[in-house]
């Protein structure tokens, strides 16, 4: 770590901060065996632009704002991918040509099986790149190019759109109320589960219950007409 101070031309609407530990550039996150070397060797700069960089940190600052159900498993995958890029681009030229690539283990159709199935599992509950990663036997680097390979989605979006299927079946089943299926969710208060859920369905939480309610009762009255035409 390095004190310092930063001169900023003009005024500044927003400031991002991130911060990763020293075990998100070890072996196990990074999926190689990299050498603590290369780790050192990452320079202080004071100003750069890196159009990556730039984009993991608007992404992170969305995530901020709107707080989606799966922030958690989004800044997971994007703190690795920060690393991943630091180490990359970063290292001194030295050092980067000791740095081995990376291996290529993939996600077979038993590992995969094993993944969606604690997936589903834990819908509401605590999720973690970490777990399924574990759960995978792969570092949570390579899970995460792994599982959108086998899916065709990153792991945060599989798992937000599983959460929107759980959420259709609970507003349908009984009277739960809707910030405790927000929070069993994963969102953060009621507020964010409605805003999430309308921009993917068209409709608030309550007013998509009433509807399947609604259409429930007609179908339910068209089968007991039906049986009554059978006896008739």
């Amino acid at each position: 770590m390095q004190d310092g101070s930063v001169d900023f031309a003009r005024d500044t609407p927003e400031f991002l901060h991130l911060h990763l530990p020293l075990s998100y550039f070890s072996s196990a996150h990074l999926n190689t065996d990299i050498y603590q070397s290369v780790v050192g060797a990452l320079s202080h700069e004071s100003a750069f632009e890196d159009p990556l960089l730039a984009e993991i940190g608007f992404a992170v600052a969305s995530e901020l704002k709107t707080e989606t159900s799966t922030g958690n498993l989004l800044v997971d995958a994007l703190a690795a991918s920060l690393a991943a890029r630091l180490v990359q681009r970063y290292a001194s030229a030295s050092s980067a040509q000791s740095f081995p690539h990376h291996t290529n283990h993939g996600l077979d159709r038993r590992r995969l099986s094993r993944v969606l199935d604690y997936i589903e599992a834990n819908l509401e509950g605590d999720l973690s790149i970490d777990r399924m990663a574990s759960i995978a036997c792969l570092s949570r680097f390579h899970f995460a190019r792994a599982f959108r390979q086998a899916i065709g989605q990153a792991p945060h979006r599989y798992v937000s759109a599983r959460r929107l299927e759980r959420a259709k079946a609970l507003l349908t089943r009984g009277d739960r109320p809707l910030v405790d299926i927000a929070l069993s969710l994963g969102f953060s208060g009621q507020a964010n589960f409605t805003r999430a859920f309308k921009q993917a369905t068209g409709q608030a939480p309550g007013q998509y219950r009433q509807t399947a309610r609604s259409q429930g009762s007609k179908s339910s009255l068209t089968d007991v007409r039906q049986s009554l035409s059978v006896f008739a």
